[in-house]
């Protein structure tokens, strides 16, 4: 068992004597996410890892694959680059003769000048409507037009003023691809402008491994934003946790200390409140006393304990007669409906007593 343990221990560390374990297992094995200890721990694992790292590439395809990948990728940039050159070219001529057409007002145009773009767009009409009419014996609809290659060969430009054409036309190209860099090399660089067209020139011969080098330089800043963002997320999640955790840590401070001498806290100020009251009140008793004691003499304050003995007395008797009153009403309210119809009976009585009379007082002093 210890020999065991030993060697497989042993073909752990044989993995990571090759390289870090990270890159073996996300170079080798994209899906892996193995760290020092894991690889440690699953030794045959190890092994297997190793075994496949001989038949595999960085990317996790086998070297066959790779390679006719790789020779995949390289007839595709040939294609691309191809098909660039002629699109370019294609373009440049099409905005020749839109420049032409923007001069053509332009009375400082020599007649070769007019005569190059004719026979340019000539030619080029020709070969664009002779490519949309396609091989013959490839055609299973008719003609557009009933138009044969034959009846547009016969449109072109005789063939004297397209070989004078042709020769001229690469010093135009050139002419207009050197204006397209200029201008694109002011927007990279504004302060060429006013240089001279040499130095531009220079510049422009440095310009694609210029511009090359910042766009690794925007990839590598793009690729660092993104692992700044993948951590910036992360810190973010952290810090939410780390807040909910010194909340519940406040929580529990609140409950465990806090809560607990509040209410020890609240009967001391109650204390102390019911205190400061307490001696308030004999204060302002105090400063009652005294003030009386200077206000009145002896003889004064005698006299007034008998007005108020007096007062005191008649208010008994009131409350006394009060207390009578309200029996005798109680007794009356225990007759019910009854009752309460001949005091209405009786209060009619009664007015229509006083309106008489008045009205006989009232015929007496007419009398008189």
């Amino acid at each position: 068992m210890a020999s065991g343990d030993f060697c497989s221990s042993g073909e752990g560390m044989e993995i990571l004597q090759q390289g870090h374990p990270t890159k073996v297992c996300s170079r080798q094995l994209p899906p892996c996410n193995l760290s020092e200890e894991e690889l440690l721990q699953n030794p045959h694992f190890s092994k297997l890892l190793l075994s496949l790292s001989q038949h595999m590439d960085e990317s996790g395809l086998s070297l066959s694959l790779a390679k006719e990948q790789a020779q995949a990728w390289k007839e595709v940039r040939l294609h691309k680059t191809t098909w660039l050159r002629s699109e370019i070219l294609q373009r440049v001529i099409q905005e020749l003769l839109v420049d032409y057409y923007v001069k053509i007002q332009d009375t400082n145009l020599t007649s070769e000048d007019k005569k190059f773009h004719e026979t340019l767009e000539q030619q080029l009409l020709v070969t664009q409507l002779t490519q949309l009419l396609g091989p013959s014996q490839e055609r299973v609809m008719p003609p557009l037009l009933g138009l044969e290659k034959a009846d547009l060969l016969e449109l072109m430009p005789p063939s004297e003023d397209f070989v004078w054409m042709r020769a001229r036309l690469p010093l135009e190209v050139e002419e207009q691809l050197k204006k397209k860099c200029f201008t694109l090399l002011c927007y990279h660089d504004p302060n060429s402008d006013s240089d001279p067209e040499t130095l531009k020139a220079a510049k422009v011969w440095k310009l694609a491994e210029m511009l090359v080098s910042e766009k690794q330089q925007c990839q590598e800043a793009r690729s660092q934003q993104k692992e700044q963002g993948v951590l910036l997320e992360k810190k973010r999640a952290t810090y939410s946790q780390v807040l909910l955790r010194c909340l519940a840590l406040l929580h529990r401070l609140l409950q465990e200390h806090r809560l607990k001498t509040q209410s020890e806290l609240d009967r001391i100020n109650a204390q102390y409140l019911e205190i400061k009251c307490s001696a308030m009140i004999l204060k302002l008793r105090m400063e009652e006393l005294k003030i009386l004691s200077d206000t009145y003499t002896a003889e004064k304050v005698e006299v007034h304990r008998l007005i108020r003995d007096r007062l005191e007395g008649a208010i008994r008797l009131q409350k006394q007669d009060m207390e009578k009153s309200r029996q005798v009403l109680n007794t009356y309210e225990v007759l019910g409906e009854e009752f309460d119809k001949l005091v209405k009976e009786y209060t009619q009585l009664k007015q229509t007593t006083e309106n008489r009379r008045w009205a006989l007082q009232e015929f007496n002093k007419a009398c008189r």
